[in-house]
């Protein structure tokens, strides 16, 4: 187990996760990552917006970047025509 910080930065700004969380591997921190990028975009589309623009940031202990996760891929977007 490791310690992975998870930074999210988008429209509003940027939140630093001060406590970290203990994973296995960066793999299970990026899947962590995924799993909160989904909660924080179903809070957004009950205001009508989607924001796809953040990203959270995996950090280590010594703020080293070891990975980003941007809200995009985080989605799978399907859209269909729109109608007159």
């Amino acid at each position: 187990m490791a310690l992975f910080y998870l930074n999210i930065r988008n429209g509003i700004g940027y939140v630093k996760d001060e406590e970290g969380h203990d994973y296995a591997d960066i793999e299970a921190a990026r899947v962590q990552a995924m799993v909160g990028i989904r909660s924080l975009i179903s809070e957004e589309a009950k205001t009508g917006l989607l924001d796809l623009t953040g990203a959270i940031e995996i950090t280590d202990d010594f703020g080293n970047l070891l990975s980003v996760v941007s809200f995009e891929e985080a989605m799978d977007l399907r859209q269909t025509g729109r109608a007159p």
